[in-house]
């Protein structure tokens, strides 16, 4: 008989205010099972990084995979904030420090290579002989890994070749699958070959895993808020013959008096790393105002349609989470302001379609004002009231772009931010739009590019503050 402890984590989003738990408990958790003689494996499943945290901005990610190496991870995968959160250079080189394999099966270079970052499969041999075969995949955002200069694939276009690949060289099969929890309870039912799916993505939550068939689904939530362990028992022919699977609450987990100092840490570092880079200088404060127009929210959409080369835009007052101050505006001001790992986007629509999406915009101005938004790349609290430039609606319900009114059938392209495709509130985005995503810059970095060219820095350094 063997045992084999898994530990897993996913979708920890740069929350470092839980990395100090986690990572005893991984550490101790794996020494304690070491010592029985059991093997110990440890996995993440992706979104490790977000770049909310300044810290992961600061660093492009590379304080993550710093943290990840305390751990000795034995493989990981990407999820989207790492494949589609950096630019395409910066995933490539996001694990040259990385002491642990990346697996990734279904993400290619344009060509149809794979990134030299990443394997299709990574093994592992216990002492016992049991053969370990560990595959992954991210989310196949097709959109957005595309302009990001990656070839993405749909698991079911490459996971049965790879199963025919990998056929005899393993007695037990895992997945770290950065995919959502339906998919897994598909993958499962239709691929009975895989014995373990570590889930994330969806940032559900398997206490006691799911079993599907003979496959065992786990999932740790998100944020940190839970670390994952599995227990796998095995005959001598390398067969599983228990496995069982318990999420733990990092809440519940021991707190050393060191660890509000490391957090702390954490912050003030990428603080300080993002302040010591200037962008601008304002000789006045921009104000904000989630409730109607106001002037921070009109100097995004002048900076947006700048960087889409458009002559209007379309934009949400929450994304803004303070007034921009008057005087020295550093790259730590701008991340505080808008930490949202979002991208602009060009949006080309008819103007009968415009119209529409003009119609959708007022129906829902009042109601998205104050609405508690979550998720889709957002990292604020409401949504705020929503701006254009360029294009006005007035009392008649006639659209009137930069003073003339709309033509049905002539082309208007617009400048907005790709989280307006993916949200619900103005479908005729995704179904009518020429939709182009704009890489690799993020909403901080546009408006970045616009208040070093309108509001320059002294060019003496003695000038300034």
């Amino acid at each position: 008989m063997e045992q084999i402890t898994i530990l897993h984590t996913n979708d920890i989003h740069s929350h470092f205010e839980n990395w100090p738990k986690i990572r005893r408990y991984l550490q101790q958790t794996k020494a304690e099972a070491e010592s029985q003689g059991q093997t110990v494996l440890t996995f993440d499943d992706g979104d490790a990084m977000d770049r909310f945290h300044p810290l992961s901005e600061a660093t492009n990610g590379q304080a993550n995979i710093q943290l990840l190496n305390t751990v000795a991870y034995d493989a990981v995968t990407i999820g989207n904030n790492e494949g589609i959160g950096n630019s395409h250079a910066d995933l490539e080189a996001l694990y040259s420090q990385a002491n642990f394999p990346v697996v990734l099966g279904n993400l290619f270079e344009p060509d149809g290579t794979r990134p030299a970052f990443a394997q299709p499969v990574v093994y592992k041999t216990t002492p016992a002989g049991t053969r370990i075969a560990i595959i992954g995949f991210t989310a196949p955002f097709f959109l957005t890994y595309g302009p990001n200069g990656w070839l993405v694939k749909a698991v079911g276009d490459v996971l049965p070749d790879l199963l025919n690949q990998i056929a005899g060289s393993y007695d037990v099969l895992i997945m770290l699958s950065h995919l959502g929890l339906s998919t897994d309870r598909y993958l499962a039912a239709k691929y009975p070959k895989i014995d373990v799916i570590i889930g994330g993505h969806t940032h559900h939550l398997l206490e006691h895993g799911e079993l599907v068939g003979h496959t065992l689904l786990t999932a740790a939530e998100k944020y940190g808020h839970y670390v994952g362990r599995i227990q796998l028992v095995l005959n001598d022919n390398h067969q599983i013959t228990q496995q069982t699977a318990v999420a733990v609450k990092t809440s519940t987990l021991p707190a050393e008096p060191e660890d509000d100092q490391e957090i702390a840490n954490y912050l003030r570092e990428g603080h300080a790393l993002l302040a010591k880079e200037p962008v601008a200088f304002l000789p006045e404060s921009f104000s904000i105002d989630y409730d109607g127009p106001s002037p921070l929210l009109d100097l995004g959409l002048k900076a947006i349609a700048e960087a889409g080369q458009t002559s209007a835009s379309l934009l949400n007052a929450g994304l803004f989470l303070d007034n921009l101050p008057a005087g020295l505006i550093t790259r730590d001001t701008l991340h505080r302001l808008l930490p949202h790992p979002m991208h602009l986007m060009r949006v080309t629509l008819r103007g009968q379609d415009l119209w529409r999406l003009m119609m959708e915009v007022e129906k829902n101005r009042m109601f998205l004002r104050h609405f508690h938004m979550v998720g889709m790349s957002f990292r604020g609290k409401i949504f705020g009231d929503i701006g254009a430039f360029g294009m006005t609606t007035n009392h008649k319900r006639q659209v009137i772009w930069n003073g003339q009114a709309l033509r049905p059938d002539t082309l208007y392209t617009f400048t907005t931010v790709d989280h307006f495709l993916f949200i619900p509130f103005f479908p005729t985005i995704e179904i009518m739009g020429d939709n182009d995503l704009l890489f690799p810059n993020f909403l901080r970095d546009s408006l970045a590019d616009y208040l070093a060219q309108h509001f320059p820095l002294p060019a003496n350094k003695e000038e300034r503050p």
